[in-house]
């Protein structure tokens, strides 16, 4: 029993020892590279460096609507009874809208024509007694002149006839007050015949024959239509302040309309708000934007404009066909190209990167030293070109980009090679001297 223990546990030591010697043997190997363990090169994608024309793009969503748009409100109150449009109707200046009932304004001529006529009778009898003062007064003048009457009966006729002509000019101007209340009032019989104030289209039509409206000088008055230039639309979108100072008059610019996916229109930047609409003020999520607007300059709405207004009898034009019929309200995203370089070098964005150039020194240096928060942060945009299959790091200078490339205004030079991706890779893994092995780009 002794024998067998002894010889089981002189098998486990040689067993022991021959484990020890094959890890030495494998790490030995490895290091010294007798074993062909494959390439421990890093996978990265790689570009040729161009030259290209790179413009810079402010991006931005909004709604559509018309360049022009007259709302028309009613200056007096009353029902309507005769509406002579409907909405997507094309009018022309001076076209008969609607009607409001004037029974009430024409009740109201008559009453202050009646009045006038009152005011004009007062007026010709405080006449006639400023006359016959005036006769009286004239008359005991002379008898006071040669002392046949008194002082005081002389004062008195001359009071009379003072009075009288003050009277008489109060009816005057009773008279005139008169007369003003009835322009008043035929300027508000006119205003319940409402006419269109310029050429247009009915976008948007908000009463029906027999609705009563409510209309007010002093206060906005029942919203009933709007005419405007469907020819002449525009976007309006918001701008974040931290892009709108790229932003100019007359920036020209691409517009894509939900309505229409596969196309894209020209537009030019006509309008630059001066003060901002900001949300949610004071709080971390507050955001500062700025309203732009963007006219559409590629033809569309034809079949509105007051130059192509074309008989029902006539058929349209093949090149109608092909112009995009825009409404109101309808989505669309704006890339106003702010800025634009030709001919400059260029990478695709992901390509460049950002290296902390202090830690580098410190790992560079071997003595430990003691540094400032500011000292250990030394940010950087590098790229990696392709040195034979190592990664060299290169320090550059960026200008403006678009969504694809971004320009390198030094430390780049055209037809290098450079790493674009992975982004994992180059965001965190590679660094200066690894290397790398560039996969074929099908």
């Amino acid at each position: 029993m002794t024998k067998k223990k002894s010889a089981t546990t002189k098998l486990l030591k040689i067993l022991g020892i021959l484990v020890v010697v094959l890890a030495i043997t494998g790490v030995v190997a490895k290091t010294a590279g007798w074993l062909d363990s494959g390439s421990g090169a890093t996978s990265v994608e790689t570009e040729i460096t161009e030259r290209r024309t790179i413009t810079q793009m402010v991006s931005s969503s909004g709604r559509m609507q018309p360049e022009i748009e007259v709302v028309i409100r009613p200056d007096v109150s009353g029902e309507i009874i005769e509406l002579n449009v409907k909405e997507g109707d094309f009018v022309r200046e001076g076209d008969l809208l609607l009607r409001i009932k004037p029974d009430l304004y024409e009740a109201r001529i008559d009453e202050l024509n009646a009045a006038l006529l009152t005011q004009q009778s007062r007026m010709e009898q405080a006449r006639a007694n400023m006359l016959q003062a005036e006769t009286e007064f004239v008359k005991n003048q002379q008898l006071y002149d040669r002392n046949l009457i008194s002082e005081l009966e002389y004062l008195q006729t001359k009071n009379t006839y003072e009075a009288q002509k003050s009277n008489f000019k109060a009816a005057e101007y009773q008279i005139e007050s008169a007369r003003a209340q009835l322009r008043r009032a035929e300027e508000e019989l006119q205003q319940t015949v409402i006419r269109a104030p310029q050429n247009g289209t009915i976008s948007r039509l908000a009463v029906e024959s027999g609705e009563r409206v409510l209309g007010q000088a002093q206060t906005a008055g029942t919203e009933m239509m709007r005419i405007a230039h469907m020819e002449q639309m525009e976007v309006e979108v918001e701008v974040n302040e931290n892009d709108i100072v790229n932003v100019n008059l007359a920036d020209t610019s691409i517009i894509e309309v939900d309505a229409y996916p596969n196309r894209s229109f020209e537009g030019v930047v006509t309008e630059i708000a001066n003060s901002a609409d900001v949300t949610a003020t004071g709080s971390a999520d507050q955001v500062t934007n700025y309203k732009v607007k963007v006219r559409i300059t590629t033809p569309h709405n034809l079949e509105y404009s007051s130059d192509l207004l074309l008989s029902e009898s006539t058929p349209e034009s093949p090149s109608n066909n092909d112009s995009p019929t825009f409404k109101p309200g309808m989505s669309a995203t704006v890339d106003i190209k702010t800025n634009t370089v030709y001919d400059v070098v260029s990478v695709p964005i992901q390509a460049v990167t950002v290296r902390n150039f202090a830690e580098q020194d410190s790992v560079d240096t071997e003595e430990p030293t003691v540094r400032n928060v500011s000292e250990t942060e030394d940010f950087r945009r590098v790229v990696f070109m392709n040195d034979n299959g190592v990664a060299r790091q290169l320090e550059v200078e960026t200008g403006i980009s678009n969504n694809t490339y971004i320009q390198i205004m030094s430390g780049l030079e055209a037809g290098q090679e450079i790493i674009t991706g992975s982004y994992r890779v180059l965001s965190r893994e590679l660094e200066d001297g690894d290397e790398i092995e560039a996969e074929e780009n099908n």
